[in-house]
């Protein structure tokens, strides 16, 4: 039994604990910041442009010791610093929640249309700045030595169907790059990702909720997904999927079908 853990581990406990949360100023990561806290986390909600959403939204969550801070995702640097001020703020830091993310939607036959400058924007916001805040926040979650990461994924990556091309590139990359980290971030760190079909919210320039309404009609549920939908998948990956690492949580009302 040397170097192996016991089995029945039970529910992953989040009083005490730290959860940050990038792109925790609206929508997903909104959301979750929401359900992490209610569930007894102090959160970091981390935000770029939304800093008094994210402040409002600290003042508003259960619990004490919450505070924001700016995690660009275009900025590795300032990803760095972020750690370092979690860090030396909370103490420490158990869960990451990687929401943050950008599209732009573009018809998929029209190629020209999809510069190079979204293509660019799209793939260091969604793949890179996701694991440039892993590399930043590894250390600290290490120490722990019982931490979870959560991407938040899409089922673009798998269907190719989606806002953008470029869009449906960076989630696949997302979630292979999951893979390639819950390799070799095990056992002290879990890695999980969480797919969402469309969810009825502002990401998508363009695309209201009635364009929600219509593709959730397409599926076996028949059911729109909100935030808090994604929001609780979340959470089970956190405090119940205690074995689970390297996989991929769809939520889409069976929308893959």
């Amino acid at each position: 039994m040397d170097g192996l853990r016991a089995g029945g581990q039970g529910e992953y406990g989040l009083q005490g604990r730290v959860a940050v949360v990038t792109g925790g100023s609206s929508g997903i990561g909104a959301a979750t910041v929401r359900r992490l806290a209610g569930a007894g986390a102090r959160v970091a909600v981390g935000y770029n442009g939304g800093r008094e959403r994210a402040e409002a939204l600290a003042a508003e969550l259960p619990g004490s010791g919450h505070i924001t801070v700016r995690i660009p995702m275009e900025d590795s640097a300032a990803i760095a610093a972020a750690a370092a001020e979690v860090e030396a703020r909370l103490g420490r830091a158990d869960v990451l929640v990687n929401s943050a993310g950008v599209t732009r939607a573009v018809p998929h036959a029209d190629l020209d249309a999809l510069d190079d400058a979204s293509f660019d924007r799209i793939l260091i916001t969604n793949v890179r700045g996701p694991f440039a805040t892993i590399r930043a926040f590894a250390p600290l979650l290490r120490r722990g030595g019982d931490a979870v990461i959560v991407n938040i994924s899409s089922l673009s990556g798998s269907t190719g169907l989606g806002s953008s091309i470029a869009y449906c590139a960076s989630k696949a990359a997302l979630d292979t790059m999951g893979l390639s980290l819950a390799r070799v971030l095990g056992p002290e760190i879990r890695v999980v990702g969480v797919s969402p079909a469309a969810v009825a919210t502002d990401f998508v320039p363009g695309r209201g909720r009635a364009g929600v309404e219509k593709q959730a009609a397409t599926t076996p549920l028949k059911t729109v997904a909100e935030a808090d939908d994604v929001a609780l998948a979340v959470l089970a990956a956190v405090t119940h999927l205690r074995l689970t690492t390297g996989s991929n949580i769809v939520v889409d009302s069976g929308r893959h079908l």
